[in-house]
């Protein structure tokens, strides 16, 4: 998804996070922060990825409870429903 195809007010966010993270790459809160806004992106893989580094600085943190979070809305399967 290029930054075009994002509301510009995520954009800049996105931007802003990024700098943060790249200046401090420990900052656990920032990462969090990207992972939920890629998330609502819908860029799934980004914020699972942002979720891991949150956790290997903090592992006993948020992103811990994000990952099992995502994971669990991840592997949902529901047996009343058509799935091939």
């Amino acid at each position: 998804m290029k930054m075009e195809s994002i509301p510009e007010e995520s954009a800049a966010r996105l931007r802003s996070l990024d700098a943060r993270i790249a200046a401090d790459g420990g900052d656990e809160e920032a990462l969090i922060e990207r992972g939920r806004l890629y998330w609502a992106l819908g860029r799934r893989s980004e914020a699972i990825g942002d979720y891991l580094a949150a956790r290997q600085i903090n592992p006993s943190g948020k992103a811990t409870q994000l990952l099992k979070a995502t994971y669990e809305i991840l592997n949902f399967y529901n047996k009343d429903l058509y799935n091939p």
